[in-house]
C-alpha cells in the first residue's frame, strides 16, 4: 500500500511515515499491551481515516474505523483516549453506545445491534499493518 500513516502516541505526538512498496506500519506490537485500545490514522482508499486498534488478551489485533455507527462521531474523547466499562467494553464518548470487545458489536445505547466498521489488519514483523 502506498501512502502515509500518522500515529498518535501516548503523549499526543504524531509522526508521519512514508512507505514505499513495504506495508505501512500502523503500530508496533511492543507498543500495544494486552487488552489495550489505540488510535492511529491511515490512508484508506485515498482518504485519511482514524482507526481504533484493539489488542486482545491473547495478543490478537483487530481494527475498526473510529466512527460510532449512531451519529458518525469519533469514539475517543480525545485522540487515543477511550472510555471502557468495568467489564472492558468500549464506550462512545458522545452518546454512550457500548461495544463488546473483541467483536465490535454494539450491546447497549442508541445503536444497539449495529457494529463498528472493521478494517482488515495483519501482524507482520512484530507490527500491525493494513491487510491488502
Amino acid at each position: 500500500m502506498h501512502g502515509s500513516i500518522v500515529r498518535t502516541g501516548e503523549a499526543g505526538v504524531s509522526s508521519s511515515l512514508n512507505q514505499g512498496d513495504a506495508a505501512a506500519v500502523l503500530l508496533k506490537l511492543d507498543e500495544m499491551p494486552l487488552d489495550s485500545l489505540h488510535e492511529c490514522e491511515a490512508v484508506i482508499n485515498g482518504d485519511v481515516e482514524s482507526l481504533i486498534l484493539y489488542r486482545d488478551s491473547e495478543g490478537g489485533v483487530r481494527a475498526w474505523r473510529n466512527v460510532c455507527p449512531h451519529a458518525g462521531r469519533r469514539l475517543d474523547y480525545a485522540p487515543g483516549k477511550f472510555i471502557r466499562t468495568k467489564q472492558g467494553q468500549l464506550v462512545c464518548a458522545v452518546h454512550g453506545a457500548t461495544f463488546a470487545l473483541p467483536q465490535g458489536d454494539c450491546v447497549a445505547g442508541p445503536c444497539k445491534g449495529d457494529c463498528l466498521c472493521a478494517v482488515a489488519v495483519r501482524n507482520e514483523n512484530d507490527a500491525v499493518v493494513l491487510a491488502e
